[in-house]
């Protein structure tokens, strides 16, 4: 059954937002600025006084923190800014984020240098702390560095809420040297995230529904979501072949820009819809818990456009695309070969909680179509195997 009006995220907007919906703007967001190129992790510390800052505060990924440390605080040492390396705990919950708040004492700009769950920590305590926050990818593994959202987790890695924020990081860098040698998984990771940024815009379109920064979606971000989609399906496995061997060329420069920037505000300025309200309610499985953001995506993606009824030929190419960037496309590369529907209803539910983002979608969905949905992704795609 079609809806009659919009149904908004309720952890995003107010109960007097959503009555204000049909005066509201359309809105297109974006970081204050996008620098992407080689070499851009060894010059921090010059994109630090950009903002005129004395002491900058470093959350860091374990992984970047033993990698790239030297790299990371030469640039500071040699401009004689002060900072604080700080190494990230694993987990963007509340308790991570009161932890680097509360050390930040002289800091006057935040870095986040790693993953999706970095950067988004760093995006909240640079909030709380009413400081600028330059974010640093190591991988192009999601579309959250160029957003004004940050996910919240639970200690356990289950979904806990969103985060919205007043507004886009300051500056966000992109060092395509770091992410070709990054492993191949982040990167087809990203494309999988990225790849359901059209499909969920289109919904929203459709829905009329309001978008992440509680506004309606522009045409720029419509176009900037489907040309994200057209890069993808363009260069992903070209980038896939290059990253294998570390090389950075072209098409991986493509992908970085599609993964991060083109996927971060298409989503944003577009809306999200059932790929990642499927994607949090996965999360409430613990089978699931070893996959990145852009695998559980992915699935999501694929139940999304069986929810659809997506015209067959596209189901196809989407469904091929996916399996050759080796994302998941079965229960069973889910973890969830022995899943019953009782099982799978677990996840459902989370995925129709009314403070998801399903109700986005242009029709009601309920946990036994998410099921059943779910149920002939797998099928379809095992089908194709």
């Amino acid at each position: 059954m079609e809806k009659s009006s919009t149904v908004a995220i309720g952890t995003l907007l107010s109960p007097a937002s959503i009555e204000r919906r049909a005066i509201m703007a359309k809105a297109l967001c974006a970081p204050g600025t996008y620098l992407q190129g080689k070499g851009e992790m060894g010059r921090l510390a010059t994109h630090a006084s950009t903002f005129d800052a004395h002491e900058a505060y470093l959350i860091v990924s374990p992984f970047n923190a033993r990698t790239y440390q030297d790299l990371i605080v030469g640039s500071f040492e040699e401009a004689s800014v002060a900072y604080t390396l700080s190494t990230f705990g694993g987990e963007c919950s509340q308790a991570e984020i009161e932890h680097h708040g509360s050390a930040l004492e002289g800091a006057d700009v935040v870095f986040g240098i790693g993953g999706g769950k970095t950067l988004d920590t760093a995006k909240a305590v640079a909030h709380y702390a009413g400081l600028p926050v330059i974010i640093v990818p190591s991988v192009a593994s999601t579309d959250a560095p160029t957003s004004r959202l940050s996910v919240i987790y639970h200690e356990d890695g289950s979904f806990d809420r969103y985060l919205p924020l007043p507004k886009n990081p300051d500056m966000v860098i992109m060092d395509t040297n770091v992410i070709a040698h990054a492993p191949a998984r982040f990167l087809m990771a990203g494309i999988g995230d990225a790849l359901a940024t059209y499909y969920e815009a289109a919904a929203c379109q459709r829905s009329n529904a309001i978008t992440m920064s509680g506004h309606r979606a522009t045409l720029g971000g419509m176009a900037i979501a489907r040309l994200c989609r057209e890069t993808l399906l363009a260069d992903g496995l070209k980038a896939k072949a290059a990253v294998e061997v570390g090389a950075c060329t072209p098409a991986l420069e493509n992908i970085v820009e599609a993964n991060t920037f083109l996927s971060g505000i298409g989503f944003e300025s577009g809306g999200l819809a059932a790929a990642h309200a499927i994607h949090d309610g996965l999360t409430k499985l613990e089978e699931t818990h070893t996959l990145l953001h852009g695998e559980k995506v992915t699935f999501g993606l694929l139940t999304e456009l069986q929810l659809e009824n997506c015209p067959l030929d596209d189901l196809i190419e989407i469904t091929r695309f996916c399996q050759a960037c080796g994302l998941p496309t079965t229960l069973g590369e889910l973890g969830l070969a022995d899943a019953d529907d009782k099982r799978l209803l677990v996840a459902a539910t989370a995925a129709c909680a009314p403070d998801d983002t399903m109700g986005n979608m242009p029709f009601e969905v309920t946990p036994a179509d998410v099921v059943d949905a779910m149920k002939a992704a797998d099928r379809f795609s095992k089908s194709l195997a």
